[in-house]
């Protein structure tokens, strides 16, 4: 009983680990740049030092980098607890915490690159990213669906949350399309693939809003809405959406001013939603002095802020849109 208790926290902490590793390599890579640039002549620093006003696209693309890296955030801790509890049974399950480890630390990488260019790493961590959540989400239909009883309320509420994979998949989705932001030559539109880039984002959150809304209502409905807070994330949310999938609508001219106050609302209510998580863990038989049962029982801590990702990163859409009317 012991050594299997003992196998899944080295295999967590190995994960935990490597996480570390991708995002010390990341520091360490602009630890060394900057004394790169220290040890330049004067005339070679201002070849180097970007402009003291960036591109309102590379702007656009560091804030979008900054939701993917908050999305990537959430999924590394949820899915280390959730799989956790899952002993690892399938040695797939490390997947996740791998790819998303390496998204946050090429997001923040991403965060403070001020140069108007797409990175091949950044680009292939992204796509990397997005393949792993389609086929997470795959193995999670697959694991309900085995159950005794299929697609029952039972199989929903208690096994592989099916809409959890998303996440990953959206903030690959998200930093691929900062790239794209990035790239964008001076003078021209901003395109994600032919498309205006920041109505078509505004798109892509709106629909990120509806699918985390249906996961959190489903836990949400399990839990009976006890509590009066625990309707906000499934109404406030799809609120979000039709506002986003309207300024995508739009053309020029609009000022987006609520709905730009209404993603704010949003984001501060997925970091809040992590305190009131955390609350709940300790009204658990033992509260925090049984943190590690309490912790894989009750409500997921790291979930919630999925809400603040894509809260910013519909911001970052609008703000490119105010830049750029015509994107």
């Amino acid at each position: 009983m012991h050594d299997q208790l003992k196998k899944p926290n080295l295999l967590v902490y190995g994960g935990l680990a490597l996480a570390s590793l991708a995002l010390g390599a990341t520091l360490s890579v602009q630890a060394s740049r900057r004394r790169t640039v220290k040890r330049k002549t004067r005339s070679d620093l201002s070849k180097l030092t970007p402009p003291p006003h960036s591109p309102a696209t590379v702007l656009a693309a560091r804030r979008l980098n900054r939701a993917a890296g908050i999305l990537a955030t959430s999924v590394l801790t949820d899915s280390g607890i959730e799989h956790y509890r899952g002993s690892f049974k399938n040695k797939a399950m490390f997947t996740p915490l791998i790819v998303s480890a390496l998204t946050l630390a090429i997001s923040i990488h991403g965060t403070s690159d001020m140069r108007p260019a797409a990175h091949k790493f950044r680009d292939a961590t992204y796509v990397l990213a997005a393949i792993t959540g389609l086929l997470g989400s795959g193995f999670h239909i697959y694991n309900v669906g085995k159950q005794v009883g299929g697609f029952s309320w039972q199989n929903l509420f208690y096994h592989a949350p099916l809409g959890a994979p998303m996440a990953i998949l959206l903030s690959g989705l998200v930093g691929f399309c900062s790239e794209r932001v990035r790239e964008s030559e001076p003078g021209t539109r901003p395109e994600i693939f032919e498309l205006p880039a920041g109505r078509t984002m505004a798109a892509v959150v709106s629909a990120g809003l509806l699918g985390t809304t249906g996961e959190a209502g489903l836990l949400h409905f399990r839990g009976a809405f006890h509590d009066p807070f625990m309707l906000l994330p499934v109404t406030l949310p799809p609120l979000g959406a039709i506002l986003l999938a309207s300024a995508a609508v739009h053309g020029p001219g609009h000022d987006h001013r609520f709905t730009r106050g209404w993603m704010r609302v949003l984001a501060a209510m997925g970091f809040a939603g992590s305190g009131f998580h955390v609350y709940g863990v300790s009204r658990n038989m033992g509260g925090w002095r049984n943190w590690t049962q309490n912790i894989l029982n009750g409500p997921p801590i790291p979930a919630p802020p999925s809400f603040a990702g894509l809260a910013l990163a519909g911001l970052a859409a609008l703000a490119l849109m105010r830049d750029h009317p015509d994107a």
